[in-house]
């Protein structure tokens, strides 16, 4: 199994990773990456950019090194009505968005509190991938949230760095929400979540557990640069590429 897309990945920008946005880009080249979103954290996390960082992203051109970019932000869901920490003129903007919580921009909540966080957020057309809910600080029910997605059209990311040096205890909620997935047909994305240009494009971890669980290829949106592009067209987004 083979992935061509890495679309969480972070630059000196988010505040606490470490390396930029062109030895990003350059990495992902060399490992046969062909499409790679700029996600860096929203501007409520301690250290994260202005939001005028997200406003002028559009100047970044569409392909460099042969690597399709996307232009978009792992906004910080910032209370348990799903509100995100980009103002909708700006969301509108970006090709494309990860709704995800942190424990430094909301405080975990109950299973209740958490589940509705994510809920809230699906309800939002902008939001496109529910970044790594295997998370262990915020208990969710599972079973909620991939039917929400299913009913949203949102992907579910397995997030690689949830298994290898993030969110430690993630990987039993990963695999429940994985299993969840294939039963409800939910389409999954792959996210290294690099915080390092050494880290994109690594998703071995979760190779292994789509592996182990069979997961159809067709729910991996992530093997496919059309079907990451068509998918975001569907959404309103990427108007200026042509898919091939």
């Amino acid at each position: 199994m083979k992935f061509i897309a890495d679309l969480h990945t972070h630059t000196l920008v988010s505040g606490h990773a470490y390396s930029t946005m062109m030895e990003n880009i350059k990495e992902a080249s060399k490992k046969g990456i062909e499409i790679l979103g700029i996600t860096d954290h929203g501007p409520s996390m301690p250290g994260g950019p202005h939001i005028f960082y997200f406003g002028n992203i559009k100047v970044l051109p569409r392909e460099i090194e042969g690597v399709m970019v996307l232009k978009g932000c792992e906004a910080n869901i910032i209370d348990y009505e799903g509100n995100l920490d980009i103002p909708k003129s700006i969301q509108d903007k970006l090709d494309i968005m990860i709704a995800s919580l942190h424990d430094v921009c909301i405080k975990p909540g109950t299973v209740d509190e958490n589940t509705r966080a994510y809920l809230k957020a699906m309800d939002n057309p902008n939001v496109h991938i529910i970044g790594h809910p295997g998370n262990p600080s915020f208990p969710i029910d599972k079973e909620a949230v991939v039917k929400k997605a299913k009913e949203k059209d949102v992907l579910i990311e397995i997030n690689n760095s949830s298994f290898v040096s993030s969110r430690i205890g993630s990987e039993a909620n990963c695999l429940t929400i994985a299993q969840l997935c294939k039963k409800y047909g939910v389409k999954v994305i792959a996210g290294s979540d690099a915080h390092t240009c050494f880290h994109v494009g690594e998703f071995g971890e979760v190779i292994k557990l789509l592996n182990n669980i069979e997961m159809p290829e067709e729910l991996i949106i992530s093997r496919s640069k059309n079907e990451v592009i068509e998918y975001l067209k569907n959404k309103g987004k990427l108007k200026d590429v042509i898919l091939d």
